[in-house]
């Protein structure tokens, strides 16, 4: 009887199930179940686009993800583990394909240099590489937090920049967008060289004036309130170009 490759699966572990000598066994809804996941198990992977990384490669290259392993290593590595011969290609497009694709992990750049250390300082000590792939992995995992703070300090300090560089220039009359210097409780912006102030309310709206110069306290000229500073932008983009009506 001929059966194709599929089949062939299906029919051999058939086979070794009813070789047991227990009838009730072989009904028992447990060991069923047992069989079926086995059969759909091997099937899966008969039918797997990655054909290369099966068994224990697929482990190690899953928990090396964010290592940053040389890719040399890795590859010797994992070619030493039964199975076919992989290539950098191989390596490199299934790594990419976890990643990116399944989304397993993303190596973080921050810490190539110093995963890279910690990996030469266990080579050079003799250690193996699941084992330094174990303390690479432990150590990126504790160093979240750490990168976290420092990224929340770098945008804080990015934000602040900026800010003191949009001061510079309503300070220099240069036109600018909505911009609060330090200390002061309103926005203002400079269009067409119109200098418009934008006071918040008590009911989160925003009183427009158009003022002289960057004073909280000056009355200036009243244009209106408004919901939001997108609102009164609008009607900044009007009014800054509009005929001067002011004596």
């Amino acid at each position: 009887m001929y059966l194709n490759h599929r089949a062939e699966i299906v029919f051999r572990h058939l086979r070794d199930y009813v070789r047991s000598p227990s009838l009730r066994h072989m009904r028992d809804p447990h060991s069923l179940g047992k069989l079926s996941a086995e059969i759909v198990a091997e099937l899966d992977n008969d039918s797997a686009v990655w054909r290369k990384w099966d068994g224990p490669r697929k482990d190690v290259i899953v928990e090396a993800l964010d290592c940053w392993i040389p890719a040399d290593d890795m590859l010797e590595f994992l070619n030493s583990l039964p199975g076919p011969k992989l290539t950098p290609t191989d390596l490199a497009q299934h790594m990419r394909h976890l990643i990116e694709v399944e989304s397993i992990a993303q190596p973080e750049e921050a810490l190539r240099d110093e995963c890279r250390a910690i990996y030469e300082e266990e080579k050079t000590a003799g250690t193996e590489l699941p084992a330094i792939i174990g303390r690479i992995s432990e150590y990126v995992a504790s160093q979240f937090e750490r990168l976290r703070l420092e990224r929340r300090d770098a945008e804080i300090r990015r934000i602040e920049e900026e800010r003191l560089k949009q001061e510079q220039k309503l300070l220099s009359h240069s036109d600018c967008p909505w911009t609060q210097i330090r200390g002061s409780k309103c926005v203002y912006m400079r269009k067409n060289g119109r200098l418009f102030r934008l006071s918040p309310n008590a009911d989160k709206t925003f009183t427009m004036h158009r003022v002289e110069g960057v004073d909280d306290g000056e009355p200036g000229e009243p244009i209106g309130r408004y919901r939001t500073r997108g609102d009164a932008s609008k009607i900044v983009a009007k009014v800054a170009y509009a005929a001067e009506g002011r004596k």
